[in-house]
């Protein structure tokens, strides 16, 4: 277990984002942990569902499951999957809008490696 400063050390980072798209305003929690990520995307506070990815040296495809929620809404899986190959962590994406269009969630992913691009030391 590590100490009250560790945090400090930057072991674990905090950054919060919003975007309007589409007419809707998207809220984005990112914490950056040691060797991983957690985005929470969403209108409003809720958690309904938790998908997890990462790389492995077996596959190229970084492997990914749904923890929690619909199984069958593969939106949060696909995006962790993708920021895993991109980041090369273990990525836990909660993913919270009732738009899962394909198109609209290429604008939340787009909006999301925006961030990266401009804050890589938040992810």
């Amino acid at each position: 277990m590590e100490g009250p400063g560790a945090a400090a050390r930057g072991n674990v980072s905090l950054h919060n984002f919003s975007a309007r798209l589409w007419e809707q305003l998207v809220h984005f929690h990112v914490m950056r942990l040691t060797d991983s990520l957690f985005l929470w995307v969403g209108a409003t506070p809720h958690l309904r569902n938790l998908s997890v990815a990462m790389c492995t040296r077996y596959d190229p495809i970084p492997v990914s499951t749904a923890l929690l929620g619909d199984m069958s809404d593969t939106t949060s899986t696909g995006l962790a999957q993708r920021l895993a190959r991109k980041t090369s962590k273990q990525v836990f994406v909660s993913y919270n809008l009732p738009n899962t269009d394909s198109s609209f969630t290429l604008l939340v992913e787009n909006r999301i490696k925006e961030e990266m691009e401009a804050f890589a030391e938040k992810f």
